[in-house]
């Protein structure tokens, strides 16, 4: 990806090195361990969901696994950071890359927003090592990026990237952004009423229910996570290769892989985040189309 040189988002926040947790849309659950999504909980029904859907152009809010991070840097990827005091970002090389992939989102959202009539909320990004707080709770470092939709925040570990590298095989700097820009995707969710309904809902849905849901709102952030792919390599920043990183991610941190890998044999009904296939498949929905409708988890086949 050609990141360098571009501009950085306002929004990071460093909080490495000062400790603390928290609970949201989380990057890849399942048996194995891994980052990615949100805590749902209370009235509703699906057609509210889909009513949703369609007043907000198709758009889990805190609730995530835990995942086991390693620590440590592999060179796969942009380097390690700093720690730094007060919360500013540190002008490490994987802190750039982070603030600029947060501003091309910003871009693409804000855009995506403007053509709606509405006006998008850009989320800030926390940086934090060890564990961190945040309004949907405490976590550590093994619960992996995850969205708060209390705080509007995305949070990230960066050690999880070497996780990523190293024990599931998902290497490169695209592979990386693909879990911000998912994480990104859970806030478009928030905005737009997607998680606060699924909380709602998921206080009066059995646990097999509840997955089934959960992982139609994950297979959409990954769609959305595609459609901010799309506009990235419209604008040329997409080398040989990016692509192929995203979609080994995703193939990477489905269910059924990561159960495959941790345990030996997958569970279905405990899915609640999507098959490999299925994660590969919505990303590449949202990437080839760039358009929100073709991002509807909850009126399609997933």
């Amino acid at each position: 990806m050609r990141w360098r040189g571009r501009r950085q988002s306002d929004n990071v926040q460093d909080a490495r090195g000062q400790g603390g947790g928290g609970l949201g849309g989380g990057f890849g659950r399942g048996s194995g361990r891994l980052p990615m999504g949100p805590r749902i909980g209370g009235g509703g029904g699906i057609s509210g969901i889909i009513i949703l859907v369609v007043l907000f152009f198709a758009l889990r809010a805190c609730g995530i696994d835990p995942m086991q991070i390693l620590a440590g840097g592999d060179g796969s990827g942009p380097g390690g950071g700093q720690v730094t005091e007060g919360g500013a970002p540190a002008n490490d090389e994987m802190t750039q890359f982070v603030s600029t992939v947060l501003a091309e989102t910003e871009d693409t959202w804000n855009g995506i927003f403007q053509a709606e009539g509405l006006k998008y909320e850009e989320p800030k990004l926390l940086l934090f090592s060890g564990q961190v707080s945040s309004a949907c709770g405490y976590a550590s470092s093994a619960s992996g990026p995850f969205y708060c939709p209390g705080d509007k925040k995305v949070y990230l570990d960066t050690s999880f990237f070497n996780q990523l590298a190293k024990q599931f095989g998902a290497a490169g700097d695209f592979a990386q952004a693909y879990v911000i820009a998912h994480e990104v995707g859970h806030h478009v969710q928030n905005l737009t009423g997607i998680l606060p309904k699924f909380n709602q809902m998921r206080q009066q849905m059995s646990e097999a229910d509840a997955n089934q849901m959960s992982m139609r709102v994950e297979l959409q952030a990954d769609c959305f996570a595609g459609v901010w792919g799309y506009y990235t390599a419209q604008k040329g920043l997409l080398e040989d290769g990016d692509i192929q990183e995203a979609l080994n991610a995703a193939q990477q941190i489905g269910d059924d892989t990561l159960q495959k890998r941790m345990q030996g044999y997958v569970v279905p009904e405990s899915f609640n985040h999507g098959t490999s296939d299925q994660r590969q498949r919505w990303f590449a929905a949202g990437l080839k189309s760039g358009k929100l409708s073709s991002c509807d988890t909850f009126n399609n086949p997933i």
